[in-house]
Parts: C-alpha cells; sequence; structure tokens
C-alpha cells in the first residue's frame, strides 16, 4: 500500500536539512536582565539506572520563539499559535555585509526596495529571516554584546517603517533575526522602547530570536520549521528551528 505523506518524508529526506538553533547552557550570551540558566543533575546512570536533570531558564532563553503576548498585552500565548503557522516558506534578506562594515546597521524599507530590485517581490505568507551573520560571534559575550566604552551595545536590527512594509504591504506572516532584539540597539536606546519588536507581535503572529545558520540557506525556496514545548500561558519558549533546502 503506498502512503503519500511517508514517500513525502522520504523525499524531504534527501533534500538538505539545515539546524537554525543554537545550542544552550548556563554560559551563552544572554539579554543582561535575565539570569543564566542553572542546571544540576538529579539522578545519573550509574548511581540511579537513570538519568535526569532539572534546568531552571526563563522563557526567552537561547534561540527562542516569541509569542505576542511577550510585549502586547490581550493577545495570543505560545500554546495558542497553530500548527501550520510554524512551517512557512523562507525568504532571507542578506545584508551581512552591510552589517560588518557598520554594526548599528538599521534595516529600512529603501533596503527591501533594494532587495526586490534584486531579487523579485518578497510573496505574502512567508518567514522573513534577516541575514546579519551576527550569529558568528556567538558564544562570545562580549563579541555577541559589542558594547561600547560606556558599556552601551550595538547590534544590526530591523528598522519600523521596514517592518510596516513587510507586514502591511507584503503581508508577510513572521520574522526572524540574528540577535537579541527585533530593534537596533541604537534604536533601542533612542526610543527607550523596542518599537519593532512590539509592532511585528501587535500583529498577532511570532518572531524568531538568536537564529544561526543563515548563511546557509538560498534567498528562496526553503521552508522553515519552528518547534517548541507547549507550556500553558507562556510569552516563549526556547526552540529547535531548522529549515528544509533544495
Amino acid at each position: 500500500m503506498s502512503y503519500p505523506l511517508w514517500k513525502q518524508l522520504e523525499q524531504l529526506k534527501t533534500l538538505t536539512w539545515v539546524d537554525l538553533t543554537h545550542a544552550f547552557d548556563e554560559t551563552i550570551p544572554c539579554f543582561s536582565e535575565f539570569e543564566r540558566a542553572k542546571v544540576s543533575t538529579l539522578f545519573n546512570v550509574q548511581d540511579d539506572g537513570f538519568y535526569v536533570q532539572n534546568w531552571n531558564l526563563v522563557t526567552q532563553y537561547g534561540t527562542h520563539i516569541d509569542a505576542p503576548i511577550h510585549f502586547v498585552e490581550n493577545t495570543r500565548y505560545l500554546h495558542e499559535i497553530e500548527l501550520t503557522e510554524l512551517a512557512l516558506p523562507l525568504i532571507v534578506l542578506d545584508f551581512s555585509d552591510e552589517v560588518a562594515k557598520d554594526a548599528d546597521f538599521i534595516l529600512t524599507q529603501n533596503h527591501i526596495a533594494q532587495w526586490e530590485a534584486e531579487h523579485g517581490k518578497i510573496e505574502p505568507g512567508t518567514f522573513v529571516a534577516l541575514r546579519s551573520d551576527w550569529s558568528k560571534r556567538w558564544p562570545d559575550i562580549e563579541r555577541f554584546e559589542n558594547r561600547d566604552t560606556e558599556g552601551n551595545l550595538h547590534l544590526p536590527g530591523w528598522g519600523l517603517d521596514a517592518l510596516q512594509f513587510l507586514f502591511e504591504a507584503r503581508h508577510i506572516k513572521a520574522i526572524g533575526h540574528e540577535t537579541f532584539d527585533t530593534d537596533a540597539s541604537v534604536d533601542v536606546a533612542k526610543n527607550g522602547d523596542i518599537v519593532g519588536e512590539r509592532y511585528v507581535l501587535s500583529q498577532d503572529t511570532y518572531q524568531i530570536e538568536l537564529l544561526t545558520n543563515l548563511d546557509q540557506l538560498p534567498t528562496r525556496g526553503a521552508i522553515i520549521y519552528t518547534i517548541s514545548p507547549k507550556p500553558n500561558d507562556a510569552p516563549g519558549f526556547p526552540v529547535r528551528a531548522f529549515a528544509i533546502k533544495p
């Protein structure tokens, strides 16, 4: 008997699977206001016959998903995001060269217009990832935070006008990036708030932060999958994000 879904899976497994997730532990870079994870062993195979750990960590730790409720009241929790929303066509905007020249790079609508002139119009219903290659600094906390002599962070990010264009004119579904926040650090300092992230989550959708290996993906053609636990009433959680590319 032929099972079409099994055949599809066989075909998918002949393609290239790319892990977009950082492994995490107690030492990784994380938002400075968060405590790092604390890990202890409760049972081990030699003494107890089985191995069990205790992990204590914040919900927005390592490569993670932000649900709308993370920044916007009276919106969806993580467990309310539909499974079909977590498998999306993937578009990668590569601005790693610009970031290499300017750590304070902010992606604007003009940048997207230039990108579309070369690569074509961004399709609706897609997941759009900003490739900055910032993940190559992982897990070096000093290089990842990139603080100046006054202690201010300098990381790239999305401009609000770019996000508004993508969601309102191109009707994309979700975004992701390699840094701690949606917004560039200089914008956070200037605005006193994470306005881009607040905007994204107000669209009743999610975003993925601290992605990696975007440099292994094509501009178009891959599919991104985001797998996480299903805690009740959570604002997010660490994920295992991955992509399948042709």
